[in-house]
């Protein structure tokens, strides 16, 4: 399951696009104009974003091009669907920092089998990459998870559990996930535990993240889940 924002004016194309994405077990959001599709990006990243170059206001390929020179939004992929089939517009779009590029009127499979080749391109990177965030740095390569800002980098002890549960939250930051999304993706969808079980290895990962003055980055968000979040603040001493 991925979360997808599709941005786009008409109506009825999104909610076919949505139909077929909620079919397909992703988790949809939609957007008429920039405007709003900015604010759902600030408020949780997607995993992907179904883009349309015609928007009221800002059009989707400066969009495309604001997302591709932020920090936080830079790696989030983008497949364009638009209108604009000329071979400078495909050009055009893919400069901007598209991923892929569909014109339209364009086949429900055909966009489909294009998500699932974009999401699959990104998750080795994200499975294999070294991530950071807050002043950690987590390196799937080699199991270590250190943190730095100080005179020298403390190696934080982790079980693999709480290893992949904070890898996870790490590569999905600003993002809630609720206690079952939790034991799908980190567990999977195989294992029959009982949800609780994620607050138990939560409060294990903050353990072992208070001994470097980290455990303020997981946060509960109350009737929702939790989530990882650099912005979050430590408690006063």
């Amino acid at each position: 399951m991925a979360r997808i924002l599709v941005v786009e004016d008409e109506s009825a194309i999104a909610e076919l696009v949505a139909i077929n994405l909620r079919h397909a077990g992703h988790e949809v959001t939609l957007a008429g104009d920039a405007a709003q599709a900015q604010a759902e990006v600030d408020a949780v990243l997607p995993d992907l974003v179904v883009l349309d170059w015609m928007l009221p206001g800002q059009s989707g390929l400066n969009l495309a091009r604001q997302w591709r020179e932020g920090s936080r939004t830079r790696a989030m992929p983008i497949i364009m669907l638009t209108a604009r089939a000329e071979e400078s517009d495909k050009i055009a779009g893919l400069d901007a920092g598209a991923d892929d590029y569909l014109a339209k009127p364009f086949s429900t499979h055909e966009l489909m089998a294009r998500i699932r080749a974009v999401l699959r391109r990104k998750a080795p990177e994200t499975l294999d990459a070294v991530v950071e965030l807050g002043g950690l740095r987590l390196d799937p390569s080699t199991r270590r998870v250190t943190r730095h800002g100080g005179a020298a980098a403390q190696e934080l002890r982790l079980g693999p559990t709480e290893f992949r549960l904070l890898h996870f939250l790490m590569t999905h930051p600003e993002r809630v996930h609720s206690r079952s999304q939790l034991l799908d993706r980190v567990w999977g969808d195989h294992v029959f535990i009982e949800e609780r079980t994620v607050d138990v290895h939560v409060k294990r990962l903050r353990d072992a993240l208070s001994t470097v003055q980290s455990a303020h980055l997981v946060e509960t968000v109350r009737g929702a889940g939790y989530r990882i979040s650099e912005q979050a603040h430590a408690a006063p001493a």
